[in-house]
């Protein structure tokens, strides 16, 4: 595809009242365009302009995702050390002291899993009803 490289010569002087150069810059900003003039530009010229499509929805559900991911991550971790300390254990009372450690993990990691599956069916429930 060749890439147009027409050299714009001509100015466009325009004055603009404080509330249409906020209207202007908002619709700006919701657009893909780099720059407020190629916005200005198609606008004026009638050609398509590509807006940002923003899903709340979707948006809260990687904020939460992310945040139980986190959460997963950590006590994952707690989870390999308490069995890495398990391994090396030679006395029976810091044996019981792990093990009880790792029943604690264990109920935290079912815990968020069933928080995950809780989420994750609350939101098919919503794009299905959509």
């Amino acid at each position: 595809m060749e890439r147009n490289n027409k050299t714009r010569t001509k100015w466009l002087h325009l004055r603009l009242t404080t509330q249409e150069y906020n209207i202007l810059q908002q619709r700006f900003n919701k657009s893909i365009c780099r720059k407020l003039s190629e916005f200005a530009r198609k606008n004026l010229l009638q050609k398509p302009i590509i807006s940002k499509y923003r899903n709340q929805s979707l948006d809260d559900l990687m904020e939460e995702t992310i945040v139980l991911t986190s959460e997963l991550k950590t006590i994952g971790n707690n989870v390999n050390q308490i069995a890495k300390k398990v391994n090396c254990i030679q006395e029976i009372p810091e044996f019981k002291k792990q093990l009880f450690l790792f029943e604690i993990e264990r109920k935290r990691l079912f815990s968020k899993m069933e928080e995950i599956n809780n989420h994750t069916h609350k939101m098919a429930e919503h794009w299905l009803l959509l």
